[in-house]
């Protein structure tokens, strides 16, 4: 076995995916056979998989949103947020929205009340990663953990997606923005509501020009269909790269439906070649 098939079958191990596939047009790869697989062991990632050259290869700019600044806002929410929230709205009008820069947009969100969910949430979560990343994530809208901590995709839906992207090379903090299309949990986490959805949109749009990635990866249905403007299903949507304006999307399912179905890691995985596949070419041309 040669060192860079070793590589793999540690990075997809982490995935939980064991028996052996051919993924068309690329190399043998394992998959999910479909057997009961426990949820994901919590791995260190660079003891788990090697250094793949990846940011390197596809010209990523590695600036992490950290300190008080950026991080504070949202970490600061709870205290200032969940006691009392104002009786009227603060509605920004996109125009506005759409000039502000990092601090301004986050501060803006963490006092937002144009839609009900200002009153049932802890604090918004605004997201986190690298603010200049090849690749952005976008999720569908906080849950009870995330509602708790103001970060995205913590507890074990986020150690899922560390360890998917680990297996392509991936760390969260240096190599990925993410984000969610509401940035308040919805209550008890029910579907997002289209009002909801069309109130936060100009938030996340201007997230993603500020980051401006190479590739947007949205994983679960309302990530899909708010950023494609569609009501087509994920398993119709998969599998292919979409444009959302001018910028290539890869629609792959959330963390939290892999690990309750577990069938469809092999799916997943194959949205992450793909993704993968699409930030590299781009790098290249």
């Amino acid at each position: 076995m040669s060192e860079e098939e070793a590589r793999r079958g540690r990075a997809l191990r982490i995935l939980g995916i064991e028996t052996q596939w051919r993924l068309r047009g690329a190399v043998d790869m394992p998959v999910d056979s479909g057997a009961a697989v426990t949820a994901m062991t919590e791995v260190s990632i660079r003891s788990a998989m090697p250094e793949m050259g990846f940011a390197a290869a596809t010209g990523m700019k590695r600036t992490v949103l950290q300190g008080p600044s950026h991080r504070g806002t949202a970490h600061q929410g709870a205290s200032h947020q969940g006691a009392s929230q104002p009786s009227e709205s603060n509605d920004v009008p996109p125009s506005a929205v759409a000039k502000m820069g990092w601090d301004e947009l986050q501060g803006t969100v963490s006092q937002c009340t144009a839609c009900g969910l200002c009153k049932t949430r802890q604090q918004t979560v605004f997201g986190s990663g690298a603010t200049r990343a090849g690749l952005m994530i976008v999720g569908e809208a906080p849950g009870a953990e995330e509602d708790a901590s103001g970060e995205p995709f913590v507890g074990q839906a986020g150690r899922l997606l560390d360890n998917m992207l680990a297996a392509i090379g991936l760390v969260r903090a240096n190599d990925v923005y993410i984000a969610n299309v509401l940035k308040c949990r919805p209550p008890a986490n029910r579907n997002p509501q289209p009002e909801e959805v069309a109130r936060c949109s100009p938030y996340l749009q201007r997230q993603i020009e500020l980051v401006n990635p190479r590739l947007i990866l949205a994983m679960g249905r309302f990530a899909a269909q708010a950023l494609l403007n569609s009501e087509a299903s994920i398993a119709s949507l998969r599998g292919k790269v979409h444009r959302a304006g001018d910028r290539p999307v890869v629609v792959s399912y959330h963390p939290a439906y892999l690990l309750r179905t577990l069938r469809d890691k092999a799916k997943a995985w194959e949205d992450l070649v793909l993704a993968r596949r699409q930030i590299t070419e781009s790098a290249r041309n």
